[in-house]
């Protein structure tokens, strides 16, 4: 309760950091990672901030009558944080947190010679032969680089934090682009037909391609060519590898 004095909660984005997030995504053109790495808002809470103010302002532009007076109400009795603590390098969360994964969980013996190096890939390897290490499993990898380049003093962390910027607004466009050249490509293999009721969508299908296991789900036929044995005994539908 907002009156129990040992209570702790975590601090919230407050109103001008969430509407800062969101100028910087929709009207400043940033990535996300970009955004993330400078900010130190999870990729995925900035992604949620953008869309949820989309839908307000959507709301206020169709004259739908927003909860304000609550919404402040409950900003009051939480910690927030802004763009005070933004400017002054403050952290928001860990951007970059990785789960335990289970199968590091347990106690390997590995014998290594006293002449190599043995890194994270190792490790990784030695628990799983198609484990990635922490460095490729985490959000944001390009961080590493910019405290690498920090610590060797091989540039200043605002030119390096600039380069990952740089970066990721370019990787961010080729995706775009990419998915652009797919929906036109899928497009292209659509032909559409209209009726008074629905739109059918006919594609050209190739009967023969049906994967190595003869069940890839773009094959013709009942339940994708293989029967669906979900309720059948004895089926594990759990994973059984990392992918």
């Amino acid at each position: 309760m907002p009156r129990n004095q040992a209570f702790k909660n975590q601090s919230v984005l407050s109103e001008s950091m969430r509407e800062f997030v969101y100028s910087k995504i929709v009207h400043g053109g940033e990535s996300i990672k970009g955004l993330a790495a400078s900010t130190g808002i999870d990729m995925r809470r900035i992604a949620a901030v953008v869309r949820l103010k989309q839908i307000e302002k959507q709301w206020a532009e169709q004259g739908k009558q927003l909860a304000t007076p609550y919404r402040k109400a409950v900003l009051d009795m939480l910690p927030s944080f802004g763009t005070y603590h933004q400017n002054r390098g403050f952290a928001y969360e860990n951007i970059n947190e990785i789960h335990t994964h289970a199968y590091t969980k347990q106690q390997l013996f590995v014998p290594v010679s006293e002449s190599r190096q043995f890194t994270r890939e190792d490790a990784a390897r030695a628990f799983h032969t198609r484990m990635l290490s922490p460095d490729k499993r985490m959000p944001i990898p390009e961080l590493i680089q910019v405290e690498k380049d920090v610590i060797s003093g091989k540039q200043s962390h605002q030119k390096s934090m600039l380069e990952l910027q740089d970066k990721a607004a370019k990787e961010q466009v080729a995706l775009a682009e990419k998915d652009r050249l797919a929906a036109e490509a899928e497009e292209a293999r659509t032909n559409r037909v209209a009726t008074d009721r629905f739109e059918f969508r006919i594609q050209d299908i190739n009967a023969e391609n049906v994967g190595p296991h003869g069940r890839a789900p773009t094959v013709v036929g009942w339940r994708y060519g293989v029967p669906s044995h979900d309720r059948k005994k004895g089926q594990v539908k759990i994973p059984t590898s990392v992918g």
